[in-house]
């Protein structure tokens, strides 16, 4: 999995850097939602669970988090929101996916078609790109304040359970199978490790190189696009950027 978090890492530096918090609010919001009336409100439920860590991690206020699992374990009251997953391609050809919340999925669907065909890129059919993609449990941990040593950090996570650990300029990243993510995260946590994000999420099996300016930033501004619409989720792709282009503004 070497090199897939350099878009990650652009993406997590420049969420936290200039994202409206009112959006952020909103999306870990209907996770929320959606975990809250899959599992009946049952806050032990690995989803919820999941869902109320990250939403604490934002700083979302707790009135918010409990209002947003009552909602959800309301059932048929409020919003009902569709998970899609939506598969194009981008500039140059790589692949793109989509994570989607909807109350309307034929509104949605002609915005994003919209995004795709106006940077550069195509929206395709569903399984058009999904199958470049594995889903793996991802647990990000930040090394300001950390007391163990990178070392002792990665051994604990792969004797936890743990298939891969990557380094960025904010600390780690520990990748699991969706079935290992609850006792790797756990293990952590127990060693008084704090975990900033936790998502299980598509990744890549093979990446492609991108080396062109140009088409980088018409990548970057497509990925952009995609990751600021009011119903996405999460967006991923299989590029990262050469390290020629690590001082690029984009």
């Amino acid at each position: 999995m070497s090199g897939h978090s350099k878009w990650a890492n652009i993406k997590h530096k420049k969420g936290k850097a200039d994202a409206q918090k009112g959006k952020m609010f909103t999306k870990l919001g209907r996770e929320l939602v959606v975990a809250s009336r899959a599992s009946g409100g049952d806050v032990n439920d690995f989803r919820l669970k999941i869902a109320i860590e990250n939403a604490k991690a934002e700083n979302v206020p707790n009135e918010n988090i409990q209002r947003a699992i009552l909602k959800g374990a309301g059932g048929a009251e409020g919003t009902v929101y569709e998970e899609l997953r939506y598969e194009g391609y981008g500039p140059g050809g790589v692949a793109i996916m989509i994570d989607i919340l909807t109350d309307n999925r034929n509104r949605t669907a002609g915005e994003i078609r919209f995004i795709f065909s106006k940077n550069g890129g195509n929206m395709g059919e569903t399984g058009s790109v999904g199958w470049m993609f594995e889903e793996k449990g991802q647990l990000r941990i930040l090394r300001e304040g950390l007391k163990l040593s990178e070392d002792d950090v990665m051994m604990l996570a792969l004797d936890a359970g743990a298939e891969d650990f990557e380094i960025d300029e904010e600390g780690y990243v520990v990748y699991t199978t969706p079935e290992a993510m609850e006792s790797v995260r756990q293990a952590l946590l127990d060693q008084k490790i704090s975990i900033v994000e936790a998502v299980i999420s598509p990744i890549p099996q093979n990446t492609i190189e991108i080396t062109d300016t140009d088409q980088a930033r018409k990548l970057v501004r497509l990925m952009d696009k995609l990751e600021d619409h009011e119903d996405s989720q999460g967006v991923y792709s299989n590029f990262e950027l050469a390290d020629s282009l690590a001082d690029e503004d984009f």
